[in-house]
């Protein structure tokens, strides 16, 4: 299992190999030391998450208050989406900046997301499949977003689909306008909650 870091800091993607035969296809999608040795932490199980969209749904982008956040190990496992981590972490070196990879049911990658950053996909096929690990339950009270529409983030969504969004995230901030109204996380919280949750040298 390989794991590199993506631009954005507290994001990684996971290329597997694949096993192909006449029967069909293996891989390991989740090896809970592979993770540890790369990130230097470990990913604690709270919830698993799927969700099922048409072509064109746009979900999120989402975030939770740190600490003590939402870490998300996400891979689609029917279809394809266009995966997309967002740095809503107010004093980050990459705070605005955002990236995207495909994840689908061929190559199987599979992206890891640290608590405090923003994660949206949209769906690139009908019934496109993503289940997600989660480190902390759903907890209404902590969830935000930032509008994945929002001109300032520029977001390059594919062309060709009109985004569908749910009446939630539609009517989510811009991230300029969540950072006046105090919702976004400090990297500075982010960085020592991070800290915390490194496995102890040995």
């Amino acid at each position: 299992m390989a794991l590199r870091p993506l631009g954005i800091e507290g994001s990684w993607l996971h290329e597997p190999e694949v096993f192909r035969d006449p029967r069909g296809a293996f891989h390991e999608w989740f090896r809970a030391d592979d993770l540890a040795a790369a990130t230097g932490r470990e990913l604690s199980l709270a919830q698993a998450n799927c969700s099922v969209s048409v072509r064109g749904t746009l979900r999120g982008v989402h975030f939770a208050d740190v600490p003590p956040g939402q870490a998300k190990y996400v891979t689609c496992v029917r279809g394809a989406v266009l995966d997309v981590v967002v740095d809503v972490r107010t004093g980050s070196a990459t705070f605005g900046r955002w990236e995207a990879v495909r994840l689908d049911d061929r190559e199987r990658a599979a992206v890891f997301v640290a608590e405090g950053l923003g994660h949206g996909f949209m769906a690139l096929t009908d019934d496109a499949t993503v289940v997600y690990l989660c480190s902390q339950n759903y907890a209404p009270g902590r969830e935000h977003g930032v509008h994945p529409l929002d001109p300032a983030l520029g977001i390059e969504w594919p062309r060709g689909l009109r985004p569908l969004l749910s009446d939630k995230d539609a009517q989510a901030p811009t991230l300029a306008r969540a950072a006046e109204m105090g919702l976004l996380p400090a990297y500075e919280d982010c960085a020592a909650y991070y800290a915390g949750l490194q496995r102890p040298e040995r």
